[in-house]
């Protein structure tokens, strides 16, 4: 399972996670997972709260479109979800509802008082799961990965991805 936050940063986990999918032969599970947990605990206009929704939701698609896109074009099977709740919570129940073999997730490396502000989606996820969990960091981007001695073909970052309605 590739989870992803749609970032920039989120690139290095889709190529982490395609390059163990591709040598192992698993299906892929793109999940993207929407929290507006912050907007229950301010009060706000109805409609403002919507649009927000809306944002994430297209973001999500967005993200996990570009994986499946990227999954197709390499040979893998991936199945695009979207979830709606606390993040590392969702991500957490689907791997084991769905028998994952591994979690690949981000990490920004954020630290001191940003981490305790913000709280860490993958550190909750590492110290939670009861399966693998790779995590990946922001400034890791391999030019191409080595197994066995012999250098695998890269796979490319530059697939563009659609909107799903």
């Amino acid at each position: 399972m590739i989870a992803t936050d749609g970032s920039k940063a989120a690139e290095n986990v889709v190529d982490f996670g395609m390059e163990i999918a591709g040598y192992s032969g698993a299906k892929v599970y793109a999940l993207y997972v929407i929290d507006i947990s912050f907007l229950d605990s301010v009060l706000m206009d109805e409609s403002w709260v919507k649009n927000v929704y809306e944002q994430f939701e297209r973001v999500g698609r967005d993200a996990i479109c570009c994986i499946e896109e990227k999954a197709k074009a390499t040979g893998i099977e991936a199945v695009p979800i979207l979830l709606k709740g606390n993040t590392a919570e969702k991500i957490l129940d689907f791997a084991e509802n769905q028998k994952v073999d591994m979690i690949v997730i981000g990490s920004t490396g954020k630290s001191g008082v940003k981490r305790f502000m913000l709280g860490s989606v993958s550190e909750k996820v590492v110290r939670n799961s009861k399966i693998p969990v790779l995590v990946v960091h922001q400034r890791v981007k391999p030019k191409s990965f080595v197994r066995c001695g012999q250098e695998d073909k890269e796979i490319s970052a530059n697939i563009a991805s659609n909107e799903t309605k």
